[in-house]
């Protein structure tokens, strides 16, 4: 659990393995780039056995003193995910997780999704008797308007597409039993706690942006998945919707907060994630959070 003055933060691990190979998840990327950070990306980062990259999936919870709110909400169980064999009708413990850390569902006051892939928006439903109904009884799911508006032209073209399908079963849903607040460019859920459009990776993504007295921290959604990007800020993922604004805009974040004491919060750096970004001569790197 990170302290950030009056605000905690503690992340929920729904899975952490090695997850795809680099070069197919990297279309720009080379493989003597990795041969030359192996020394610090393996085992933690990268596979030594296969080479794939080692991802987490998770959600972060934030407890102010007004409400508990869950940024992002993981992979889900019962799930159709024909494409991701790990994901497909997963049965998982991700509630009884939360109920670990001493959140219930009822409990939970937001779900802010920092976009619309699967792996975001998973527990956003639970099947119930047949239905997908919202996991979540008492929270209002916030999403950007321009995400939304995005994923459901997709899903009106192509229903079966797997992102499509995701969309169907833990969005709408959540729209249809009333739950949703739709967000346009910045949005404050309350003093201190906002949410600030990052594009690129989807055309709706964002970063949630944090700050109690004078400590900050940023949860970066998909910005930036994983370490070797602060080397090749340039290197965006083959699930990236328009490649260069999601290097632009990752870019800009990590030249924002690097060498900074704001607390970075990444959805899928395997753990511990958040960590501080630092400038490595014409690059960048990271320092643990302690």
């Amino acid at each position: 659990m990170h302290q950030i003055n009056d605000f905690r933060l503690q992340s929920v691990i729904e899975a952490e393995e090695p997850f795809v190979a680099p070069l197919a998840f990297f279309p720009d990327a080379t493989q003597d780039v990795f041969d030359a950070h192996g020394h610090w990306l393996r085992p933690r980062f990268q596979d030594p056995e296969t080479g794939s990259l080692i991802f987490a999936f998770q959600s972060y919870v934030l407890r102010t003193a007004r409400h508990t709110i869950l940024i992002d909400s993981c992979i889900g169980n019962d799930k159709v995910r024909t494409n991701r064999p790990g994901w497909h009708l997963r049965q998982g413990s991700f509630l009884d997780d939360l109920a670990a850390i001493g959140v219930r569902p009822e409990a939970i006051d937001f779900v802010l999704c920092t976009h619309l892939h699967a792996d975001h928006i998973g527990w956003n439903t639970r099947l119930v008797d047949g239905r997908w109904v919202p996991t979540f009884p008492n929270a209002r799911y916030v999403i950007a308007r321009r995400e939304y508006d995005f994923w459901e032209q997709r899903h009106r073209t192509d229903p079966d597409g797997p992102r499509e399908i995701a969309f169907a079963d833990s969005v709408l849903p959540v729209v249809e039993a009333g739950k949703s607040v739709f967000v346009d460019g910045d949005h404050q859920i309350e003093d201190g706690v906002w949410l600030e459009p990052a594009p690129g990776h989807t055309p709706g993504s964002m970063v949630v942006n944090l700050r109690s007295g004078d400590a900050t921290a940023v949860l970066l959604g998909d910005s930036i998945h994983h370490p070797i990007q602060l080397k090749r800020p340039d290197w965006s993922c083959m699930a990236c919707e328009d490649k260069a604004q999601s290097a632009q805009t990752r870019r800009g974040l990590i030249e924002r907060y690097a060498d900074t004491d704001t607390l970075m919060a990444p959805a899928h750096f395997a753990a511990p994630s958040p960590c501080r970004f630092v400038r490595d001569g014409d690059a960048f790197g990271f320092e643990a959070a302690l």
